[in-house]
């Protein structure tokens, strides 16, 4: 008698898991629905079932990646739920990193996009700014969120890297033509600083900073 497991039905939910996982594991560019098939034992057109096509693939990806993203709530401390929205935001960039483009750069009307960007403009109208100065906190905490992600993504040093480099790059800087990146250098370079760019001390000084507009709800 057959003991097989059945193999589960195709859904959305499980196609757009798989597309994650292969990007995750792939580039973008190696997605494909001819390989998404393949990844889950079945037909490419049986994909078609589900989703319209590949653009619609991408939008659910995206949906399904903004949902691990902490959505704000309005009555509480702003500046905190705003903070957890950046940092969650953050570990959802660095769990996937083909989402940021995708997230910035596709115009996405799914329903967690909408809900979270009512949430935060009720989480911001709640704390007393007015609509347009809830438009740009929410863009300018936004801009800091993709920008440290662009750079940590592309800076060609890792973080374990950064004293050895400095040691390494120490005789190259004239400490009379460059006293103060020889200073600071040199604090790399002995273990007096890090030399890491701090994600959490750029959005703390940002949302304080932001904190201080007047209210003109």
């Amino acid at each position: 008698m057959p003991t097989d497991t059945p193999r589960p039905g195709l859904t959305r939910d499980r196609i757009v898991a798989a597309a994650i996982r292969r990007a995750d594991r792939e580039r973008m560019e190696r997605l494909s629905m001819r390989a998404l098939a393949g990844d889950l034992g079945v037909e490419a057109m049986s994909l078609y079932n589900h989703v319209r096509n590949k653009e619609d693939l991408i939008d659910g990806m995206v949906e399904a990646v903004l949902g691990d993203v902490a959505r704000p709530r309005a009555g509480h401390d702003w500046q905190g739920e705003m903070r957890a929205r950046a940092q969650t935001m953050r570990a959802v960039f660095t769990a996937h990193p083909w989402a940021p483009p995708l997230v910035s750069g596709r115009i996405n009307l799914g329903t967690t996009t909408l809900a979270m960007i009512d949430a935060i403009l009720g989480c911001l109208r709640a704390a007393g700014f007015s609509y347009v100065q809830a438009d740009h906190i929410w863009n300018a905490l936004d801009s800091v969120t993709f920008g440290f992600h662009l750079l940590e993504r592309t800076f060609p040093l890792k973080p374990d890297q950064y004293a050895e480099a400095a040691r390494h790059f120490l005789p190259l800087i004239d400490p009379v033509a460059l006293p103060h990146m020889h200073a600071l250098s040199t604090m790399v370079a002995d273990g007096r600083h890090d030399g890491l760019n701090d994600f959490g001390f750029v959005l703390d000084r940002m949302l304080q900073a932001l904190d201080a507009l007047p209210r003109l709800g």
